[in-house]
């Protein structure tokens, strides 16, 4: 399965169709544009295992420059948008990229990486959709190249870097393989069995591209021979449109996602028809348990879960129906053995809260970082991506938190989702972010930071409605003893928060206040 052969059989069929401006790629194209960007690599001295990063927005270039590299048999790094100059060089220089990729949109912080020479080791940079002093123009130096592959065609692969929510970005890098490009990977499978995509598949992704669930999907799709219709930007209208306009059938969110579309009037969202979705998968974050009740309320049981991570040491999935009757839960393990563990690395009985380790065979290490790849490390072998949850008699597993962000009280351990997953339900909430502050007596206590839905309710009388409002579902004690207001909060474009950025505001700065 690969682009090349639905090039062949169905050249003219939309590979993808860009939401915003309608521009379709076909198979044809793409595969063809793959294919001078490999003879380019090629040319300029790249060769298997070599990489490239990739810092650009959602378009249509996109696509085509990671199956060149997967063709190509490098590794192709794709670097949030959303970056400064100096983050983005940390990223590009641990990858070892020796080309860059940005975008004419991108102008401002990409002529940052060049003037400030924040990126000596790249050999090579270019611009798409524009000219950008010190990039070279990536249409003109593709469109030189033969359209015919490779002699050398390799399977390749995304080496993709955490979102960094607590702390610098890991690198997560897997062995090339040395397999064929056309070679089905497992995650095909996987998601064929669970999800039933095939060339049919229509597939909606609303998401940004440098992230690896989005990424991995949309390739997925190209492999099966579906069409994708990316969306430039999330907004939740917008994707409710698309998704009767298109007929989609299969789409990806994160809850954050389903928060803002249940916060549209509902006679507003229900003019739009959703009847063609068979499948939409959620991830990335846990799902409040009402969020997910009105979805499926609202769209049927269409709605599926999983958990795993970039890197790729575990898989747990569950439906609808199953949900219903698990609520809360995040599924059983398909791919990987799952181990509860103490903070000693001792196994816990069913139904105690601790360190989720996956036991499979899933090879995998952060470049460059070797304490952080033995810290991820059980003595038994066994991987965890540093979150918490239970599994019941069952064997389904529940999230309580990531570990890092635990508050500790008095020496009671609270874990601020409980109490963020109810406050979001608010009407007045936008976001909310619960974190542990300073505290003289207690160490730490438990205070919430809120994104209104309108700021001129910002202020104490919001402040102590939202208190009582924790109150009437959480014990005192994980309940926020305040809350400061904050205009938006850092999350990233995948729905996870940098709770990171938000905490050392207050405990670099003890009197510091989120305004």
């Amino acid at each position: 399965m690969h682009p090349y052969i639905h090039a062949q059989n169905t050249p003219e069929k939309p590979a993808y169709i860009m939401a915003g401006t309608g521009e379709t790629v076909t198979y044809r194209q793409l595969n063809e544009r793959s294919n001078q960007m490999a003879q380019l690599f090629r040319k300029s001295g790249l060769k298997v295992g070599d990489a490239i990063a990739i810092f650009m927005e959602n378009n249509s270039a996109f696509f085509e420059i990671c199956w060149a590299a997967q063709r190509a048999g490098l590794y192709f790094t794709a670097v949030s948008s959303r970056l400064t100059a100096g983050e983005i060089a940390y990223i590009v220089k641990d990858c070892g990229a020796r080309m860059l990729f940005t975008s004419k949109s991108l102008e401002k912080t990409a002529a940052e990486l060049v003037t400030g020479n924040h990126v000596p080791g790249v050999e090579r940079l270019f611009s798409v959709g524009g000219q950008i002093a010190g990039y070279e123009s990536y249409e003109t130096e593709r469109d030189k190249m033969p359209t015919t592959p490779i002699a050398d065609e390799t399977a390749g692969t995304d080496m993709l870097y955490s979102s960094g929510t607590t702390g610098r970005p890991k690198g997560i890098r897997h062995p090339l393989t040395g397999a064929k490009i056309d070679e089905m990977p497992g995650l095909i499978g996987l998601i064929q069995l669970l999800y039933g995509f095939d060339e049919n598949t229509t597939y909606l992704s609303p998401a940004p591209l440098y992230h690896a669930a989005p990424l991995r999907y949309c390739m997925a799709v190209n492999r099966i021979g579906g069409t994708i219709i990316v969306m430039e930007h999330f907004d939740a209208e917008e994707a409710l449109r698309l998704i009767g306009d298109y007929k989609v059938t299969h789409s990806q969110w994160v809850p954050t996602m389903f928060v803002r579309m249940l916060k549209i009037p509902k006679d507003v969202r229900e003019k739009y028809d959703v009847s063609s979705l068979k499948v939409a998968i959620h991830a990335a974050a846990p799902c409040p348990v009402p969020v997910k009740e009105q979805m499926i309320d609202w769209w049927g049981p269409v709605i599926f879960e999983y958990y795993a991570g970039s890197e790729g040491n575990g898989f747990c999935a569950l439906d609808s129906n199953e949900w219903l009757s698990h609520k809360g839960s995040v599924g059983k393990p398909l791919l990987g053995t799952i181990h509860i563990c103490d903070d000693d690395g001792v196994e816990l009985p069913v139904g105690e809260a601790g360190t989720i380790f996956f036991e499979s065979d899933v090879q995998f290490e952060y470049h460059n970082d070797p304490g952080k790849t033995q810290d991820s490390r059980h003595p038994k072998g066994w991987t965890t991506l540093g979150d918490v949850g239970r599994v019941d008699e069952e064997g389904y597993l529940y999230l309580t938190d990531r570990k890092a962000f635990m508050i500790i009280s008095g020496g009671v351990n609270i874990y601020p989702q409980e109490a963020e997953n109810l406050l979001v339900m608010h009407p007045k909430v936008a976001d909310v972010a619960v974190i542990g502050v300073p505290n003289e007596d207690f160490g730490e206590e438990v205070k919430a930071i809120v994104q209104p839905v309108s700021w001129a309710d910002a202020g104490p009388e919001l402040e102590a409605e939202l208190i009582a409002y924790c109150k009437t579902e959480l014990s005192a004690i994980k309940c926020p003893r305040s809350v400061d207001f904050d205009k938006e909060l850092p999350r990233h474009a995948t729905g996870k928060l940098y709770k990171r950025l938000i905490r050392d505001r207050y405990w670099g700065n003890h009197d510091s206040k989120i305004v």
